[in-house]
């Protein structure tokens, strides 16, 4: 699946994830391949994706909101 984390400003990552946790503003959430569609508010956190290779990545968000549709989440950070 493919993980978008963007801003107004710019694209901060873009890629193929295996999965990826999310700080959802009613506690932390993760997206798995799959996953049923859904649009959530993101509290000031840090998202966390592990990537094909197994290997683990994470990024400070100041919050934003994430939209999880058709295995692409897009991250759109304040």
């Amino acid at each position: 699946m493919t993980l978008k984390i963007i801003s107004a400003a710019e694209v901060l990552f873009e890629g193929e994830v295996k999965a990826a946790t999310l700080p959802g503003s009613m506690g932390a959430f993760t997206v798995l391949h799959n996953h049923a569609s859904l649009v959530a508010m993101l509290s000031a956190g840090t998202v966390r994706y592990e990537l094909p290779d197994g290997s683990e990545q994470s990024r400070p968000i100041p919050g934003g909101v994430a939209d999880v549709d058709n295995n692409v989440i897009s991250v759109c950070v304040y």
